[in-house]
């Protein structure tokens, strides 16, 4: 990956290679203002002679690539990893924001603001304000805040890139999905607007039809049916028609769910059920692209494909932005690539719903657990360290000792040993990290 490179006024200049930069920080030339990516400015006159950069985005709901052309070389490439653990976290907020209510605490005002409307009452004899309902403060642009997280991140660094590089020029790659096509490629016209159930009282009723009125388990017909769901809602299962089976009263009881019983075979044995949650959120991040960057070149998948086959690629996230850019042929392309990731630094919640695996009791005291420590011995939570040849990054504490994990958050353990704890006296800090992790390396595929 390329350094990026600022005048002595600030202005951008086309980026240079590893070795310049090194040699220009060595003469006290110049001096870093940025790690993250890692950015140089000049403290000493130079030319200012740039070329056309162009930054090729491909958007997507977990993984996006990230290319820097210019002309026929590529400057940098990599992937960006969205996180995808805001849902469950809210939800964990909601089971704790509702024990509450079994708890004496503190008044928390509502919410949601009361609509009033104003009634006459017959018992005072006058019109008087009354409150009815709730309204929501959500404005009509309103994102759940797990796609919100997505968006603002990827806005954040395609932000950061563009205002790294001179005379640049943004190619986005965009999806659009029709979920109803793709669950049923023949629907047309009216069809739109009658889904799976149309026709039943509600989704029990269709369910029951489907399957003949007959348990999927025992296979026995004339008993009453119960509507089972083949991958538990607790396991992120959903609701739809696809994900529920008639099972019989007899098969479906609590000891039939427990792990190795009936049901739950069912639920490995049954193939993985298509889920349809991603296509809308790409649908939003579209329109909210356009509206973000409405000088920036769109374009799809369909013309993606044959620009990276063109250009001799492998099919990877990176690989497509680099075709996105626009380039025609590659003189030059980086063996390494940089990944970049979104990490949680700060726990919010000081005390558990239950006991942690080693705490024989309750935090009933709201005392932070070790592992939540956000530093300890000069070193804090997600910082870079360089630890049995490996980089990795500080992820929890012990009393004794620290943890590390990679990007591809796997721990990093001692040399022959099993157990995931490591000694700080075996960890080199490297630098201090914000909530974002950022590392180069080879490429997978060697290009």
């Amino acid at each position: 990956m390329r350094v990026f490179v600022k005048s002595m006024r600030g202005s951008n200049l086309d980026p240079c290679k590893n070795q310049k930069a090194r040699k220009l920080l060595k003469e006290k030339k110049a001096k870093i203002i940025s790690y993250k990516p890692f950015t140089i400015q000049m403290l000493v006159p130079t030319g200012e002679t740039t070329h056309e950069s162009h930054v090729g985005i491909d958007l997507g709901a977990k993984y996006t690539g990230v290319a820097i052309t210019q002309e026929d070389r590529v400057l940098a490439k990599g992937n960006i990893e969205c996180r995808q653990d805001v849902k469950g976290l809210l939800e964990t907020k909601k089971i704790y924001r509702r024990s509450r209510r079994s708890r004496k605490t503190r008044y928390r005002k509502c919410k949601f603001k009361h609509k009033t409307t104003r009634v006459y009452s017959n018992k005072k004899g006058k019109w008087v304000k009354k409150k009815t309902s709730f309204t929501s403060p959500r404005p009509k642009s309103w994102l759940p805040p797990s796609l919100e997280s997505r968006t603002q991140n990827l806005f954040f660094w395609i932000d950061t890139f563009t205002s790294l590089l001179p005379k640049v020029k943004l190619h986005i790659e965009v999806g659009k999905f029709d979920v109803q096509k793709m669950k049923n490629p023949d629907i047309q016209g009216k069809g739109y607007q009658e889904g799976d159930t149309f026709g039943y009282h509600d989704v029990r009723y269709f369910v029951l039809a489907r399957d003949s009125y007959t348990c999927q388990v025992c296979k026995k017909k004339g008993k009453i049916l119960n509507t089972h769901h083949i991958i538990y809602r607790s396991h992120g299962g959903s609701d739809a028609p696809s994900n529920l089976i008639s099972v019989c009263t007899d098969c479906h009881t609590s000891d039939n769910h427990k792990r190795g019983r009936i049901l739950w075979h069912w639920m490995e044995k049954r193939k993985k059920v298509p889920t349809y949650k991603e296509p809308p959120f790409m649908n939003a991040l579209r329109i909210r692209t356009f509206r973000r960057y409405p000088d920036a070149s769109i374009i799809y998948g369909s013309e993606t494909t044959p620009r990276r086959k063109a250009l001799h690629l492998e099919k990877t996230h990176y690989n497509d932005a680099i075709a996105i850019s626009g380039i025609q042929h590659i003189k030059e392309n980086p063996h390494r690539i940089f990944y970049i990731k979104q990490f949680r630094k700060k726990k919010r919640s000081l005390h558990e719903a239950t006991a942690r695996k080693g705490r024989k009791n309750k935090n009933l005291t709201q005392k932070r657990n070790k592992k939540n420590t956000k530093e300890m011995k000069g070193i804090h939570l997600n910082d870079t360290v360089r630890i049995f040849g490996k980089i990795g990054f500080v992820s929890g504490f012990t009393t004794t000792g620290l943890y590390i994990k990679d990007i591809h958050n796997a721990y990093i353990t001692k040399p022959g040993k099993t157990y995931k704890q490591v000694g700080f006296k075996d960890v080199t800090v490297k630098n201090h990290n914000n909530n974002w992790q950022f590392i180069s390396h080879l490429a997978p595929d060697g290009a």
